[in-house]
């Protein structure tokens, strides 16, 4: 059944868009908000005009079979595992000093591991992820996959891989200790509610470094993943030889998710834009973890249409680790084959 309606959260925010297919997750989801019912369509649908799929000359159609390449493996989770992950990390976030917080932790990572390796994995489609609707549990998995997928790709042991799951899982555990009132605001902090909301890194540090059951490195990960390559970050204002590398990755991995998830005080920005913004931080992030981020999230996905910036829509056929915002492209009217990462005759063509 498809839902004939969208379901909104307490800030206006769209959940579920019309036309969805709900999943168990999503249905459990719906009941833990006390909606107990929804609409759903019925009969035929009318032809919606933006889900037909654009024509393509015969040319074209020759060339996208010719040059097509499918995107690497991307991690995916499924159903059970959606739903045990988001109660997990409630279960962290809602009680610190819960007797079973460091078995929780590892479960939870294990799941992720496991999801990845199954499906030999090396990229991430962070639409498919969503674990919860709450802000801070769904952006703590985002960093947590994210993260693991960004250090297999710098060729890390599975170990540093699994640790660095367990630590995006944590990174933002000080948060809890954060009055709701200053982390939901909606509107501009004032410079002593940013002073508090920075004191989360200090804090979730303590909450792991107390358990004693947790490595130092994971610690410090937790500690340093808001400090910056030039020593402009917090708490402490370390610069790139002081931060530990799972810290490094976690920064990248951070800004991003940050910027493309929707907040009370801020719209999301779009997944191109906010790329655009990890790369113009060359001097705060990590070079290496950042180009090992940028190869590992596919923008615009093969088979998908594109609009061109000289007016002609085309379908990606291939993408490129290097060039993330720039990826093979066929006009479908025209069938030219528009390389967007090495032809110098297509350097001033974007996808708008």
């Amino acid at each position: 059944m498809r839902i004939d309606q969208e379901i909104k959260n307490s800030w206006g925010h769209s959940l579920i868009v019309r036309g969805s297919y709900l999943d168990e997750y999503q249905i459990e989801a719906l009941k833990k908000l006390n909606i107990n019912g929804v609409y759903i369509r019925e009969g035929e649908d009318d032809e919606d005009p933006s889900s037909v799929a654009e024509p393509a000359s015969a040319i074209a159609k020759n060339n996208i079979a010719k040059y097509r390449e499918a995107d690497p493996a991307k991690v995916s989770l499924s159903v059970s595992v959606k739903k045990r992950i988001s109660e997990g990390i409630q279960h962290l976030y809602s009680d610190t000093n819960n007797p079973h917080f460091a078995q929780t932790t590892t479960t939870i990572t294990s799941d992720l591991m496991r999801a990845i390796d199954d499906n030999a994995a090396i990229a991430v489609d962070i639409s498919a992820l969503k674990t919860s609707d709450e802000y801070t549990f769904k952006h703590s998995v985002d960093v947590a996959t994210m993260s693991m997928i960004v250090a297999k790709n710098m060729q890390m042991s599975q170990q540093d891989v699994y640790n660095i799951g367990i630590a995006g899982l944590l990174h933002d555990m000080g948060k809890s200790k954060i009055p709701l009132n200053i982390l939901n605001k909606p509107g501009r902090l004032t410079d002593d509610e940013f002073a508090i909301i920075k004191e989360h890194s200090l804090l979730g540090y303590r909450i792991i470094k107390e358990k004693n059951e947790f490595n130092d490195s994971i610690c410090f990960a937790v500690l340093q993943h808001h400090e910056k390559m030039n020593g402009s970050g917090y708490p402490m204002g370390v610069g790139s030889d002081k931060i530990v590398p799972y810290a490094k990755i976690l920064s990248v991995v951070d800004v991003y998710d940050a910027l493309v998830t929707e907040r009370p005080y801020k719209k999301a920005f779009s997944q191109r834009t906010a790329v655009e913004m990890v790369m113009s931080m060359s001097g705060e992030l990590d070079i290496t973890a950042m180009r090992s981020f940028l190869s590992s999230v596919i923008l615009y996905p093969v088979d998908s249409t594109v609009e061109l910036s000289n007016g002609e829509k085309a379908r990606v056929v291939k993408n490129s680790a290097l060039s993330v915002l720039r990826p093979t492209v066929v006009g479908l009217q025209s069938g030219r084959v528009y390389n967007l990462a090495e032809d110098l005759s297509c350097a001033n063509i974007v996808i708008l």
